[in-house]
């Protein structure tokens, strides 16, 4: 067997050393950092057991994969040989965070299903993705999406569009990481600083050595564990039903909670139009479009046909995952309607999954769904930051022309990547202290004004060939004004920000382009 590159060797002791080094923080400091909520149940030792094993099966795929990891193509993109269904299933595993893990259930044990037709939207926009975006991406042979805007306008908006991307996720990670450790810590008893340090430096572990195929693969393992674990807790509420399945139809049919139509006509709370627009936009065109997390799993394949098939596949898995969520919240609201004896007062409605994994599941079960709430956090987080140091040195690094040999640019890579996890699990730890509804509002206002520019940008480019880089600009910039007025000055749903950043951008770029002056420079057509 070769021994590993001496720059992987040495990955491997900056990122194992950072490791041991903040878990034995957190080991000494966990106690600064209690959560509010209810008492915590017994973990166990044998949950404990089937934790720490799970978490280990993943850093051993980043350190097998990280034999192969010698350049920067193979790191950033898997030497584009990755199989469309791993690919897909990352795709997946990557849109569903453990913030949704937790909040479809959430949402369906205090309310109902009218956010159902939000991810379903999804359907609608893998069409569009696949027939529209997906050839032109391929034929560019680009590493980013970023790189796209640069050869359709100029290095200008390729530069706004990879800062777009890279402050969002820098704002996203640390809150991905907490909101579930948050969940897990009020009733499981784990310090709360432990469940951040566990989930954010073993995923910027696996990730510093494997790169993209360390993640992708832990993607694949997680996506069998995130929805296996849900499946294992809704058979296990439905067999302790005193009616079984038709106590779980009858009692939630009673109380309404199968009903997933809001046909109010309001802006501000979840009508259907809300939800609809917000589903095509907010939820599906901007990140299958332009975010790189996204963007980089159809990236990986060997040619354009097994990209579209694994976009389909991550698409398609939405529909039956929305369902067994909204399926798993409903049948929690019958069971503690039948047993209100086993509740006791949860802090928010996000801990009433872990709640019943710690305190109704057989003990080793238990231990692998919650498996499954960490194995969602770090399938975010491991996307985030090896998409941030993908664009960072594509996007901003190499362009400058500064000569590196391949080993070095390896290595810078890395320690992006590793900086970019710490970071983010710092992020989570500082905002620990933190009012956690107004991070949760800053983050959705974040989403709309970034993302819904920059997806209304790569429309622009995808569909309007007639429009320049001046036109573009005055989209957006018409765009980030109209989203602070509506995210700061009215009550606006968040769910419309993206279609609100999207039309802007497209309808005021498109206009400038019709006026006399603009039309003399029409920026670079597309070569797709």
């Amino acid at each position: 067997m070769s021994a590993l590159p001496q720059s992987t060797q040495r990955a491997q002791r900056v990122a194992l050393v950072s490791v041991l080094f903040v878990l034995s923080a957190a080991q000494s400091l966990g106690g600064e950092f209690p959560a509010d909520g209810p008492a915590a149940a017994s973990f166990g030792f044998i949950n404990w057991l089937v934790l720490f094993a799970y978490l280990a099966v993943l850093v051993f795929i980043g350190w097998r994969c990280a034999r192969r990891e010698k350049t920067t193509e193979h790191f950033f993109l898997g030497g584009r040989t990755i199989p469309w269904w791993a690919a897909g299933l990352s795709l997946f595993s990557t849109i569903l965070s453990a913030i949704t893990y937790l909040a479809i259930p959430a949402r369906a044990y205090a309310t109902d299903w009218t956010l159902l037709p939000v991810n379903l939207c999804v359907l609608l926009v893998a069409p569009v993705i696949v027939f529209k975006y997906l050839p032109v991406l391929r034929r560019e042979n680009i590493t980013t999406v970023y790189q796209f805007l640069e050869k359709r306008f100029d290095r200008s908006i390729q530069l706004f569009g990879s800062a777009s991307f890279i402050l969002f996720q820098l704002g996203r990670m640390g809150i991905v990481l907490l909101l579930p450790a948050l969940a897990l810590s009020a009733v499981t008893g784990i310090a709360l600083f432990l469940c951040i340090a566990l989930m954010g430096l073993l995923a910027t572990l696996y990730t510093v050595l494997g790169g993209i195929e360390a993640v992708i693969w832990t993607d694949v393992l997680q996506t069998f564990v995130l929805l296996g674990g849900a499946l294992a807790a809704l058979v296990l509420i439905v067999g302790r039903l005193e009616g079984g399945f038709t106590d779980l139809l009858d009692i939630a049919k009673a109380a309404n909670k199968f009903h997933w139509v809001n046909l109010d006509a309001s802006l501000i709370t979840d009508s259907l139009l809300v939800v609809l627009l917000g589903g095509i936009f907010t939820n599906a065109l901007v990140p299958y479009s332009s975010d790189q997390t996204v963007v980089q799993r159809y990236l990986t394949t060997p040619d354009e046909g097994a990209a579209r098939r694994s976009l389909w596949l991550g698409a398609l898995m939405v529909l039956p995952a929305t369902v067994l969520f909204l399926s798993l919240g409903t049948a929690l609201f019958v069971f503690y309607g039948q047993h209100p004896g086993a509740l006791t007062e949860l802090a928010s409605n996000e801990q009433i999954l872990p709640w019943f994994i710690a305190t109704q599941m057989p003990a080793g079960l238990a231990g692998l769904v919650i498996a499954g709430v960490f194995a969602a956090a770090m399938s975010s987080l491991d996307s985030s930051m090896h998409s941030i140091a993908t664009s960072v040195v594509t996007d901003w690094l190499k362009p400058t022309g500064r000569p590196r040999a391949e080993a070095g640019w390896l290595r810078l890579a890395r320690r992006i990547t590793l900086v970019a996890g710490l970071f983010g699990t710092a992020t989570a730890a500082a905002l620990a202290t933190m009012e956690i509804k107004l991070m949760w509002d800053y983050f959705l206002g974040l989403m709309g004004l970034l993302g819904g520019t920059l997806a209304g940008a790569m429309a622009v480019a995808v569909f309007l060939n007639g429009v320049g880089v001046r036109q573009l600009w005055l989209g957006i910039g018409a765009a980030v004004a109209a989203l602070l007025f509506v995210r700061f000055r009215t009550g606006t749903n968040p769910l419309l920000l993206g279609f609100i950043g999207v039309a802007t951008v497209v309808a005021v770029s498109w206009l400038a382009s019709l006026v006399p002056f603009a039309r003399r420079e029409p920026g670079k057509p597309r070569t797709g």
